[in-house]
């Protein structure tokens, strides 16, 4: 038998904060802290496994690099399909792909066409969600590939960013496990 999930308010206190990084007067969200906790880990697996059956998802889809982590282990839990959208360049194959406005410039995200089906129901998973920049471009992106997306799962909400609010705008369900306050 496994042991009982560690709860949201148990995994935060895993989450390492890093003060004035990327620059000053950021406080930087280290999840390495978490996912190096062995049932940090799989407890935050298991709430967003959940979330994804409730969301009656058929894959899971992640973006590069941390998406991949929490996503693919979802997908895992579920037995259902993962799909990963790549920055651009990493696929040897012909691609679909959005651009998206960044701060100062563009990006630009990618994804196998046959990835999903017309119609099948897409949940996004990745670590956090911010400005909501790059959830956005992967809804997009997963659309124009066919799929249903109207659910967001993320370990961590920066809800003062407001990236949450944006995907809601867009018929995005969001739920997170845990949210700090400030930037």
């Amino acid at each position: 038998m496994s042991p009982v999930p560690l709860s949201p308010a148990e995994l935060r206190a895993l989450v390492r904060t890093v003060p004035d990084f990327p620059e000053p007067g950021i406080q930087f969200r280290d999840i390495t802290t978490l996912i190096g906790h062995p049932r940090g880990l799989a407890s935050s697996m298991h709430h967003l496994a959940d979330m994804a059956r409730l969301a009656q998802a058929q894959k899971i889809a992640g973006m590069e690099a941390r998406g991949f982590i929490f996503g693919a282990a979802v997908a895992v839990q579920l037995g259902i399909g993962f799909v990963p959208v790549r920055k651009p360049g990493k696929l040897p194959i012909d691609t679909i792909g959005v651009e998206y406005a960044l701060e100062y410039g563009t990006d630009r995200l990618e994804m196998d066409p046959g990835g999903v089906a017309d119609g099948e129901r897409i949940a996004i998973v990745d670590d956090l969600i911010a400005t909501g920049g790059t959830a956005l471009a992967t809804v997009e992106l997963l659309r124009k590939a066919g799929a249903i997306v109207d659910q967001a799962l993320f370990v961590i909400d920066l809800p003062d960013l407001n990236g949450a609010n944006r995907l809601r705008e867009a018929g995005v369900e969001v739920r997170t496990l845990i949210e700090f306050e400030g930037e």
